[in-house]
């Protein structure tokens, strides 16, 4: 599958995907868009993962071990994150940020 693809054009995109998240992080508009963020980060650590293990260690898969290990985690903070989010809506009925600095009482 990545036979003819150079590395770095695989690199170009995992750091996009990377930096787009950080972006997504740092606008925070509301607790779904960070979530995204979040998800954007970790699919591109992956990639990382799996074109390093490729190009640079190919008869061996630590790194697709490790992209399963992430896989697992991300499902895990999806899961943790979703059941914040609704209880966030119920409270507030609405997933803004913001208001999420009110539930320090």
């Amino acid at each position: 599958m990545l036979e003819g693809i150079p590395m770095k054009y695989i690199l170009i995109v995992s750091t996009f995907m990377f930096f787009s998240g950080v972006c997504g992080f740092i606008i925070r508009r509301n607790l779904i868009t960070l979530l995204m963020s979040v998800e954007l980060i970790l699919n591109a650590v992956n990639i990382n993962f799996l074109v390093f293990n490729r190009y640079l260690f190919s008869d061996k898969l630590q790194g697709h071990f490790f992209a399963l290990i992430v896989v697992a985690v991300a499902a895990a903070e999806a899961a943790v994150a979703i059941a914040l989010i609704i209880n966030i809506y119920r409270r507030f009925t609405n997933i803004n940020v913001e208001d999420v600095s009110e539930m320090k009482y």
